[in-house]
């Protein structure tokens, strides 16, 4: 896989990890995991973390070279 398609790829799923996790604090859904309710703080570094990851990719991919 050439590097220019592999941090699109992960910038895009981290992208999308970082949209669920917005859309969870904005419409306040609830989730739970084996009966355990998940407090909604836990999507704030679920949103932040991946998005900077997400940025960070795509960065890396405008600036990645092709390769031969």
């Amino acid at each position: 896989m050439y590097r220019k398609t592999y941090f699109l790829v992960c910038a895009a799923v981290f992208f999308m990890v970082a949209a669920a996790h917005l859309t969870r604090l904005i419409m306040g859904w609830e989730v739970a995991i084996g009966g355990w309710s998940v407090p909604r703080w836990v999507s704030i570094p679920g949103l932040i973390v991946p998005g900077i990851l997400s940025a960070w990719g795509f960065v890396l991919a405008s600036e990645s070279k092709p390769s031969a």
